[in-house]
């Protein structure tokens, strides 16, 4: 089965966006023409890039919506606890790990 994604107008309750996923609970929730969005769920002590760092193309929002993670970078890290935001510049190596059980909005520019 395909991964739904949100239409335009569609109503997109975070809380329960994956209940249909039985593990993890980390679901993509538009994909459009020039914007990504998921619903991340980092468990406490996860490693979300075990080997390293990621990047992508194009500007990331990282935004912690519940519990508290760490986003770390080449140049150093960030802790971000429920309510902040760090915004990312193109191409920006990155990886995220989860002090406590959160719950994050990934937001992605396409290119």
């Amino acid at each position: 089965m395909a991964t739904h994604h949100a239409s335009p107008l569609e109503l997109v309750d975070l809380e329960t966006w994956a209940d249909d996923l039985k593990t993890e609970k980390s679901k993509a929730i538009v994909k459009g023409s020039g914007i990504e969005l998921a619903r991340l769920v980092i468990e406490a002590g996860a490693d979300m890039h075990q080997s390293g760092y990621c990047s992508v193309e194009g500007e990331v929002v990282i935004h912690c919506l519940e519990g508290e993670i760490i986003v770390r970078t080449p140049e150093g890290s960030q802790t971000l606890r429920s309510g902040q935001l760090v915004f990312l510049d193109r191409e920006r190596e990155h990886a995220l790990s989860g002090v406590q059980r959160s719950v994050v909005l990934l937001t992605i520019e396409l290119c």
